[in-house]
């Protein structure tokens, strides 16, 4: 009889960097527009606007002398850690980012080798069998890097999966952009085990897409707002409004999918964990969503908000989402075994991706 093997997740581990920055150590930034004018608008103003509609309080940045590796594998041997493995019996270790290693000092990019090769030998993983490589796919690359573990777990390639989310967004943000405000730094890691069972359990089902035709530079890299930046550096850019539009439109019906193709009633979701971008905007998407099954009322506390003190850190923003929700550090938020849960995220590309996880019953 043939076996059935499903991903499941052993063990989860973060790291959000002690810098704490908060909204009022931007009023002394110079502010300008997209077409280099300077915004005639008092910074108080500009902040609290930005406040009202993002949510965020504060955010996290790293240290002069970390980098975005170093932040994946501190989450790295967190999630060791918690699953008692060693990583010597890793099969993969998949590291979504955007950026590579930023140096405080330059600003460029750096992929050369690449981060799951950094954090490899920084874990001291001696077996070559443990494939260390990248995925770059915007904000949805660690849930992207999940769905591939789960494809080699599935196809009995592998036993083990190291998944990392880890980005440093506070060394490619213009200073003297808006937006900037919004993102931060962090890490979040999760290993994917493959569990032999005879109902369904772990990941169910997932769903991605890329618009690219009218959406792909919704997010682009572009010379800072203001005109006397001194360097040639570039920073990361967005279309708010159209990335709005867009993620409301097109997010909801990708979740619809997945729940649909994993045979869970969307009565039974426990959580919806949801990338955070925008507090109105994921508010927004979670009201679209059970609109489509023409549910009026919204579970309460079924979509946990970490942006209010931790701000967008991108690939990370999930599984550092997962991790604080499992180790009891979010307050009135708690999973249960059997719970299923949504996974979702939307981000440069444009990508939109979806995982339907129940956790086992039995751990």
């Amino acid at each position: 009889m043939q076996k059935n093997y499903y991903s499941v997740i052993k063990g989860t581990g973060s790291f959000t960097p002690s810098k704490v920055v908060k909204n009022e150590d931007f009023l002394n930034n110079v502010f300008y527009d997209e077409s280099g004018e300077k915004i005639d608008k008092e910074n108080e103003e500009i902040i609290q606007k930005f406040m009202e509609i993002t949510g965020i309080h504060e955010r996290r940045y790293l240290e002069d002398n970390q980098l975005t590796s170093d932040l994946g594998f501190l989450a790295a041997q967190s999630a060791l850690e918690d699953a008692q493995i060693d990583g010597e019996d890793l099969d993969y270790i998949i590291v979504g980012h955007n950026f590579g290693d930023v140096k405080k000092s330059t600003g460029s990019v750096d992929v050369l080798p690449s981060l799951a090769s950094r954090v490899k030998r920084k874990l001291g993983i001696q077996n070559p069998f443990t494939v260390a490589y990248d995925i770059i796919f915007g904000c949805p690359g660690w849930i992207q890097g999940l769905i591939q573990a789960n494809y080699y777990i599935k196809s009995g390639d592998a036993k083990k999966v190291l998944v990392i989310g880890s980005d440093a967004l506070s060394r490619i943000s213009d200073p003297h952009n808006r937006d900037s405000m919004i993102f931060s730094d962090g890490a979040g890691a999760t290993i994917l085990e493959a569990r032999e069972s005879d109902k369904p359990t772990g990941i169910l089902s997932h769903v991605t897409r890329t618009d690219a035709l009218n959406e792909a530079y919704l997010m682009w890299m572009e010379r800072s707002n203001n005109p006397d930046y001194p360097g040639d550096e570039i920073f990361i850019k967005m279309n708010g409004r159209k990335q709005f539009e867009y993620a409301l439109n097109t997010v909801p019906p990708v979740v619809k999918e997945a729940v649909e193709k994993s045979g869970v009633d969307v009565q039974n979701i426990k959580k919806i964990l949801i990338h955070q971008a925008n507090e109105k905007m994921d508010q927004a998407m979670l009201k679209r969503f059970f609109k489509l099954y023409g549910i009026k009322n919204v579970p309460q506390d079924i979509m946990p908000m970490t942006i209010s003190r931790l701000g967008n850190n991108s690939v990370a923003t999930i599984p550092i989402m997962l991790d604080l929700i499992l180790k009891g550090k979010m307050e009135n938020q708690s999973i249960q075994p059997g719970d299923p849960i949504v996974l979702v995220s939307v981000g440069a590309g444009m990508n939109i991706n979806s995982i339907i996880y129940q956790f086992p019953e039995n751990s």
